[in-house]
């Protein structure tokens, strides 16, 4: 809104929220993944209400691939829910506008404006005296350094780029380019992890988790934006919003653990962390020698999409070897020894070979 004292904006930047993905395909709760994205994007629409957004910034991918008409409507009816919020979008790698694509014959809401060309363009939105720079994918992949050639051209307007990318394939910048340009605010998408890379410039990150590798939370970020006398002061933060997480945890075995106490660790860890959320398990150190995990009965505590046991025998080498010192499994004992300095692939196949001869033996 524009005041005596100049210009006061108040925005919401997403990025990424890849409308009709299935994380986690093949597992129990893919389904529900795809129907929470929607769910959280339509509660981005009642922020916006909330806190009085003047703009919702929509830094690309807010499809997981070409949209179909009926995911077009659906998305518009959701901007029609906005009370003052003026959105303005481009289109990222995943959800390009090719030939073929919905986005060409679409008509937005009045208050929907989207950065269409394949070269740099801006929008103008007199109301807030804001300028928004950007264009929109048009193939899948760009690897020109096409924003470092764009600047702002009213230093009286707050000036925000809405820019997608960051890596050799996607539209590569230099960060430090970027912040030299005078922009007020520089709304990034593409890199899922959210990430302030200056006072001025940030990725939104992905509104939620895509798969297991996406650790820490996701959702949006809040910002406003004051210009006077062609000077800006901005303030924003990280919120996070995602309906659930991903966890990669590290569970440290010791030889008096059970299978029976390494399922109610796990168990406590899913209570603790929230039984909702997604898990990765990675079981390192020592086991007892004659206990078996069994892997097949922690997947069914909860969400676990993987769990990785890196676990070796607690074997007692000096009394095997005194016990076998004339044997094939001296002689392997010896090897293991000496490459004690090896990595952890290599001695976990050393262990597995000395289970093999044990167990042949007995």
């Amino acid at each position: 809104m524009e005041t005596q004292m100049g210009t006061f904006m108040k925005f919401i930047h997403i990025a990424d929220i890849h409308l009709g993905a299935k994380p986690d395909r093949g597992y129990p709760w893919s389904s529900l993944r795809e129907k929470e994205i929607w769910e959280s994007f339509e509660g981005i629409i009642e922020e916006c209400n909330k806190k009085q957004a003047d703009l919702l910034l929509i830094a690309g991918d807010l499809f997981h691939k070409q949209p179909l008409l009926k995911e077009l409507k659906e998305v518009n009816y959701l901007f029609q829910k906005l009370n003052k919020t003026r959105v303005v979008l481009m289109a990222g790698n995943h959800d390009y506008i090719g030939e073929d694509s919905n986005y060409r014959a679409f008509l937005w809401a009045d208050n929907v404006h989207m950065l269409f060309d394949a070269s740099m363009d801006s929008i103008y939105l007199e109301e807030i005296n804001t300028e928004i720079y950007g264009f929109s994918y048009h193939t899948r992949n760009i690897i020109e350094y096409k924003y470092h050639q764009v600047a702002p051209g009213c230093e009286e307007r707050i000036n925000i780029l809405l820019a997608h990318g960051g890596d050799e394939k996607n539209v590569p910048f230099d960060k430090r380019v970027l912040q030299e340009k005078g922009f007020d605010y520089i709304a990034l998408g593409h890199i899922h992890k959210p990430q302030k890379l200056g006072e001025r410039m940030a990725y939104a990150g992905s509104l939620e988790p895509m798969d297991k590798n996406e650790v820490g939370d996701r959702g949006y970020i809040y910002g406003e934006i004051n210009k006077e006398d062609n000077q800006s002061d901005i303030k924003f933060a990280f919120y996070p919003f995602a309906k659930r997480r991903y966890f990669k945890v590290e569970l440290a075995i010791t030889p008096d653990m059970t299978d029976g106490s390494v399922t109610d660790t796990l168990k406590g860890q899913i209570r603790e962390s929230g039984s909702q959320n997604m898990y990765c398990f990675r079981l390192t150190g020592n086991r007892d020698k004659d206990i078996t995990f069994h892997k097949e009965k922690y997947y069914t505590l909860g969400n676990i999409i993987e769990i990785t046991d890196e676990t070796v025998p607690d074997y007692d080498f000096d009394e095997l070897l005194r016990e076998n010192r004339d044997n094939l499994i001296g002689l392997y004992i010896e090897k293991i020894k000496e490459e004690s300095h090896q990595d952890n692939i290599t001695q976990k196949a050393l262990y597995y070979g000395m289970e093999a001869l044990l167990g042949a033996k007995n």
